[in-house]
């Protein structure tokens, strides 16, 4: 009997000793297919089949291997079929790595977790699931699987967990989804999807969370099935098209916490059986198209957290329950309709965090304890008809870090401290009837070192400003103007190194423009006109290469205009005008580019462009001179000045003409019916259809009967400053686009550029919505045009080579064909990406007043908050999907999470 059972337990061991070998080998296969496993994979040591279980990774258990978990190890390529080999599998987790290729599951019987989300497996998931059958969770997230959605999934009877989101598949949900009755977690969000979703989900009775939003369009409404989910705790279903009312029957589903429908086209009234909710804690409802007023029933609502219902069609007063809601930290209501006053206990609860009602028609006055435990992060009030004065609680609370009160009718003095909060970023006060002057910094323990944008302009703020000003190192945009504030600038002005636009206008400031302005390197908008300011410009202002724009109109300034200005390649618009300014005005450089209105107002200024010849000899009558003989000496001298002139004239235009086929040098970038002498007769102020911040564009016609566009560059003539500027250009006219302006062809000599561009009979997109004859584009023309854009841009940031970003898109530089076909251009600004990722800027540098370049920018934190629902729509997105792994393990429990 003794020597049985020891063959027995020999004979075992050496079948276990057999399969753990199996089990090696399948591993050392899948390593073997794997790109850069080192040193994730160190331990994986293929001499050594024995030390398998000790393997990073690896889970074993009676000899044999049943977990495998490569989760978040930065590998790559490919992996191997050999993987089913694995046949006491229970577990296998590839997630968060970088795999490519597709992916079979076959003949684990054993196998009960698969994760491989976020990975960029394609292909189909059609696999023959029946050989899988002991499946509980199954989590493809993330990848770029296609194809329509599998339906051999449905044989796994013992699946709690599905999530085939943020893939491509196409087609309808399956109908036969709602089969799937141990389903505890769903989700196919971010997919293709299209049609109606099926009401037989809702015979999915034990599921707890769905996610079916993002990405995927659907037909029609939510089911009213869905009120039969009773043990849903998480419905998610934003931005996918749904229409009609919401159901009221959602109101069944009491155990449900989470409530996201927003970014749909949902109409009607808020159902009040929503009120039946008790365990809700986030609702967002935004950005649909309901109507009607806040449910009185949602006062039951005690455990709400998120509350937001804004963009849509609300009308009435916010009920004062919502300021008792005891544990609310976020209020969206911006862009309704609401009515009345805020409640007046909001934020007694200590919690609030988040609070926005702007652009909706509220009155009275701003609550009092808005910031009673110092938790407020962002106030946004704006557009409102709210008076009274800023409470003073606010310029000591320490958590603001936005706060947007602007156009509203807010009276009284700015509270002591608040434009100095330690994290207050952005401060918008503009256009309301503040008084009183600005504080200097009281807490000198108080740094506000975050501040990037602010705002007080037109109210009746006055007295100077303060020293403290200066301490705003991060400040960007600092708008002062239409206030009453008097005094000198300070000087330490010039330490607001990041600021990019500065305007002082329509004040009472005196005394000279400090030469430190220079300083602010960043400057791209200065405006410090209708003041009264006096003595002359200093020269450090052209230190400031990158200005767009500048007005100093209306001031006293005096002497000459520095020459120096016309060095400022970037500045096109710009205003002296109004002032006292003397002597000849300069003709070099961007002077060429001003008109002549902005140097009006200065009648000692002269110049030819001023039609207000300088005379620099005085001729005095001698006694034996009549006045007579002087009009002659007078006349005749004009004479001789003009025909020297026009004979000067005449000689530059045939050097100019001769130049053609002597200095100048053609490159072409296809071929060309035409010479450069027939682009050269189209450089004439007759032609002149543009201007800009690198030259005049001017229309020509060929003699073939072609029409280009031709843009004269200031400033780029010279071979010895280059820059690598004929080499980006050679870059540009390779590129062959539908919609990016085509480049036919570069011409130079030694001090002018010319581009020849293919001709846009219809100009701009700018022009066409804004100029005096626009308008007329309708809404399907905008928006092909939108499209096309788009499709020019793809092809420079994805395409190109090398690849391009632009940098300066607006409408003016969308230039619009005969038939309203977009073409990208003006690459003033663009980068060309080289070195994988690195980036290296053309040399013609062209900016564009109003508008910065979020590539051009060092900081865009505080200059894009126009976009905050959409911002926040893919934050709670991202916030879902992070939190991914810990909802899974609470599904599971502790059994599976081992």
């Amino acid at each position: 009997m003794v020597p049985f059972i020891a063959l027995t337990l020999l004979s075992l061991l050496t079948t276990c000793s057999a399969s753990l070998v199996n089990d090696f080998n399948v591993l050392v296969s899948l390593k073997q297919g794997f790109s850069f496993p080192e040193p994730s994979l160190s331990t994986w040591n293929s001499s050594n089949p024995r030390s398998v279980c000790s393997w990073v990774g690896v889970r074993c258990s009676r000899g044999r291997v049943v977990s495998l978990e490569l989760t978040d190890l930065n590998l790559c390529g490919s992996v191997s079929p050999q993987i089913s080999r694995l046949d006491k599998l229970t577990k296998l987790s590839l997630a968060g790595n970088n795999f490519t290729g597709s992916i079979e599951i076959v003949r684990l019987s054993n196998l009960q977790f698969i994760n491989i989300s976020n990975n960029q497996f394609s292909g189909g998931l059609d696999w023959n699931y029946s050989e899988i059958e002991s499946l509980e969770v199954f989590d493809a997230y993330n990848n770029n699987f296609t194809d329509f959605l599998p339906l051999g999934i449905l044989s796994l009877k013992k699946l709690k967990y599905l999530d085939l989101g943020g893939n491509y598949f196409h087609g309808k949900i399956p109908e036969s989804y709602g089969k799937m009755m141990s389903l505890e977690y769903l989700s196919l969000a971010g997919n293709n999807l299209h049609g109606k979703i099926p009401g037989e989900l809702g015979n999915l009775t034990n599921l707890r969370e769905i996610y079916l939003g993002y990405y995927n369009v659907f037909e029609g409404e939510i089911p009213a099935e869905f009120g039969n989910l009773v043990n849903l705790v998480h419905m998610n279903l934003p931005e996918c098209e749904l229409h009609g009312p919401i159901p009221r029957e959602l109101g069944n589903l009491k155990l449900l916490d989470t409530l996201y429908l927003h970014a749909n086209h949902l109409s009607g009234s808020i159902p009040k059986e929503l009120g039946n909710l008790t365990n809700m804690v986030n609702l967002d409802l935004s950005n649909n198209a309901l109507t009607g007023e806040i449910p009185f029933e949602f006062i039951n609502l005690k455990k709400l957290k998120l509350f937001n219902l804004f963009l849509n069609k609300l009308h009435g007063s916010i009920p004062d329950y919502v300021a008792e809601l005891p544990d609310l930290e976020t209020l969206g209501l911006w862009m309704n309709n609401f009515t009345g006053e805020i409640p007046g206990k909001l934020g007694q609860n200590g919690k609030l965090q988040i609070l926005d009602l702007s652009s909706n028609k509220l009155t009275g006055t701003i609550p009092q304890d808005l910031c009673s435990s110092n938790q407020l992060r962002i106030l946004i009030l704006l557009k409102n008809f709210l008076f009274g004065p800023i409470p003073e609680s606010l310029g000591k609370c320490y958590s603001l870090t936005r706060v947007r009160l602007g156009q509203n009718y807010l009276n009284g003095s700015i509270p002591n401290g608040f434009i100095y909060l330690p994290q207050l970023n952005l401060a918008e006060l503009q256009n309301n009837v503040l008084s009183g002057t600005l504080s200097e910094n009281g807490n000198s323990s108080s740094k506000p070192v975050k501040l990037g944008q602010l705002n007080l302009s037109n109210n009746l703020l006055s007295g100077p400003l303060p020293l403290s000003l200066s301490n705003f190192s991060s400040l960007q945009i600092l708008l002062l103007s239409g206030n009453q504030f008097l005094g000198p600038i300070p000087p330490s002005i010039g330490n607001l190194h990041q600021v990019l636009m500065l305007d002082l206008s329509r004040n009472s400031f005196s005394g000279s423009i400090p030469p430190e302005i220079g300083n602010c390197f960043h400057l791209t908008f200065l405006d410090m006109s209708q003041n009264n300011l006096s003595g002359s410009i200093p020269t450090e202002i052209s230190n400031i290469h990158i200005l767009n724009y500048l007005n100093l109109s209306r001031n006293h300034l005096d002497q000459a205009i520095p020459k120096s200005i016309g060095s400022m390649k970037s500045l096109t618009v710009a205003d002296f005008s109004f002032n006292d300014f003397s002597g000849k005005l300069p003709e070099s450089g961007q002077f060429s580019l001003f008109n002549a209105s902005s140097f009006a107002g200065n009648p000692q200024l002269c110049g030819p462009s001023l039609n207000n010849p300088c005379n620099f000899t005085t001729i005095i009558n001698s006694p034996g001179k009549s006045p007579g003989d002087f009009k002659l000496i007078f006349a005749l001298g004009l004479l001789i000045c003009s025909l020297i002139f026009a004979t000067a004239a005449i000689i530059k235009a045939k050097s100019f003409k001769k130049n053609s086929s002597d200095s100048w040098k053609l490159t072409a970038f296809q071929k060309l019916e035409f010479t450069v002498t027939d682009i050269l007769e189209c450089v004439k102020d007759g032609n002149v259809i543009g201007r800009g911040g690198a030259g005049i564009v001017y229309h020509g016609k060929m003699p073939s009967g072609i029409e280009v566009a031709v843009k004269k560059l200031l400033g780029f003539g010279t071979n010895s400053h280059d820059h690598g500027f004929r080499a980006e250009i050679q870059t540009l006219g390779n590129i062959r686009h539908r919609n990016i302006v085509r480049l036919l062809a570069f011409c130079t000599n030694k001090e002018t550029n010319l581009l020849v561009y293919e001709y846009m009979r219809n100009g701009s997109l700018g022009e066409s919505l804004h100029g005096k004859k626009g308008g007329f584009l309708s809404w399907n023309l905008r928006y092909k045009i939108a499209i096309e854009a788009a499709k020019g841009l793809c092809y420079l940031h994805h395409d190109c080579s090398p690849l391009i970003v632009h940098r300066d898109v607006k409408s003016n530089n969308i230039l619009l064909d005969s038939s309203f076909e977009a073409h990208v251009a003006d690459f003033g600004l663009a980068k060309f990406l080289i070195d994988g990722g690195a980036s290296q800027c053309m040399s013609a540098i062209a900016g564009s007043y109003g508008y910065i370049a979020p590539a051009c920018r060092k900081t865009t934190r505080d200059l894009c908050y126009r976009e905050r629902g959409r911002e926040r729509i893919f934050w709670v997105f991202a916030t879902q999907q992070s939190n991914r792994q810990k909802n899974l393990n609470t599904l599971l429990g502790p059994q599976t999470q081992s």
